[in-house]
């Protein structure tokens, strides 16, 4: 497995904001594939039917909107295809609803609300055809999800600090908010207290200072079942969960769990066995595991793990964390440091750092890993460009594939086979 460690970032020792990264580059399900765990690379027994297509967000202007390319199952390497524009929005995070059916862009816009648009898919071309779109109820939102019923999507405003829930209507059009809730409500006595500005659990000589000058919803997916929402709020340092009401679209206070100090949780990625939930820290650099418990949607902490080698000093901002299909491992993308963390899985859910493998690029703002099992594709916003690693060893080494693909400033990868 190759592997390369950086001591040093982007050449910036200065504070460095989220606003600031964006302008950079360009100027961000379950979020692992629900395909079975296909045999290794090696075994030519294994036949492909029909064709895999890739989808990839991206941030304006370079990336121009909606990307849509052809993966090749034996070699991994993507075929450009068609560019679905979208103007002078970001559409720099995307879903499928559960049939995959439709397609959902979160609009990353800053300043002013933000928006949310609804797309249908012709799987014979992967063509997407815009059916309508609709406030996000907050400015800058990051991330979205559809409901595992295909009932609903839940949307993370970033600048708004709140996550809003929009109900799907027929033809798989959107509706406005059924709910809005700041994120900073949920705390008793509200409003919640924001999060240091440095991560107490960061690398020496850490800069990372992206986001604890506010709220700042980053995630939000339900739990495997529908049954509970969860999101991340970066300023505040908090996992929230909320009960789903299904009847009338309404998210209730259930629970929040605090991170370490200024830690800064991002995403997170459930385990296909549904009880081991993995949050990724954006300002720490770090990995927490905690166990789920289904019917009373409560999460408990068990371990916080670096992402970045013992030796790294500096700074560094983790992006994006997925769970093998099979479940034994996971992998966090680290930027500035530039690599994918490969983490074994042990009988309890805590898991082992293994090592890591340099992605070859720029700023990887998202890993995803394609519907056969055999590859993993990096997304770098900063180079304007997605590497392709073979997943070797059962899952426990990523080897560069040769491949690039040029995308402008690309934020997620999706696959639809």
């Amino acid at each position: 497995m190759e592997s390369r460690t950086l001591h040093s970032g982007d050449g910036s020792p200065g504070m460095i904001s989220r606003r600031g990264l964006l302008k950079g580059a360009a100027g961000l399900a379950a979020v692992w594939s629900t395909s079975a765990w296909a045999t290794s690379h090696e075994d030519h027994s294994w036949k492909h039917q029909g064709s895999i297509f890739a989808y990839v967000g991206t941030y304006t202007p370079n990336g121009e909107g909606i990307h849509l390319l052809r993966m090749n199952p034996w070699t991994g390497a993507l075929t450009p295809i068609k560019v679905f524009p979208s103007g002078d929005v970001n559409p720099s995070w995307i879903a499928f609803d559960p049939k995959r059916k439709y397609l959902y862009a979160a609009n990353e816009i800053f300043d002013a609300t933000g928006s949310v648009s609804a797309f249908a898919i012709d799987r014979s071309t992967g063509d997407l055809t815009h059916i309508n779109t609709v406030s996000s109820a907050g400015d800058g939102p990051a991330h979205l999800s559809v409901d595992p019923l295909g009932k609903y999507v839940f949307v993370a405003n970033y600048g708004g600090g709140n996550v809003a829930v929009l109900p799907i209507l027929s033809g798989g059009a959107l509706g406005p908010a059924t709910d809005v809730v700041a994120d900073n409500s949920v705390c008793s006595p509200a409003p919640c207290p924001l999060g240091p500005i440095h991560a107490e659990n960061a690398p020496p000589g850490s800069f990372a200072i992206s986001g604890h000058d506010a709220p700042h919803a980053h995630m939000i997916q339900t739990d495997p079942a529908g049954n509970y929402v969860i999101a991340q709020d970066l300023g505040l340092d908090l996992t929230i969960v909320w009960k789903l009401d299904r009847t009338n679209g309404k998210l209730i206070n259930h629970q929040t769990v605090s991170s370490s100090p200024g830690a800064g949780p991002r995403h997170f990625a459930f385990h296909p066995n549904g009880h081991w939930f993995y949050s990724l820290n954006e300002e720490a650099s770090t990995l927490t595991f905690m166990t789920y418990d289904p019917k009373l949607g409560l999460l408990t902490p068990q371990q916080e793990i670096p992402t970045l080698p013992p030796e790294f000093k500096g700074t560094s901002f983790t992006s994006e964390v997925i769970v093998s299909p099979d479940g034994q491992f996971v992998y966090a993308a680290n930027r500035l440091h530039d690599t994918i963390a490969i983490f074994d899985v042990g009988r309890s859910g805590r898991v082992t750092r293994l090592g890591e493998v340099w992605t070859r690029a720029d700023y990887a703002r998202n890993i995803n890993i394609d519907p056969t099992g055999r590859f993993m594709y990096a997304c770098h916003n900063r180079s304007d460009n997605i590497t392709i690693f073979r997943i070797d060893g059962g899952g426990r080494q990523l080897t560069f594939a040769g491949e690039y693909a040029a995308v402008g400033s690309p934020a997620i990868i999706i696959f639809l086979e």
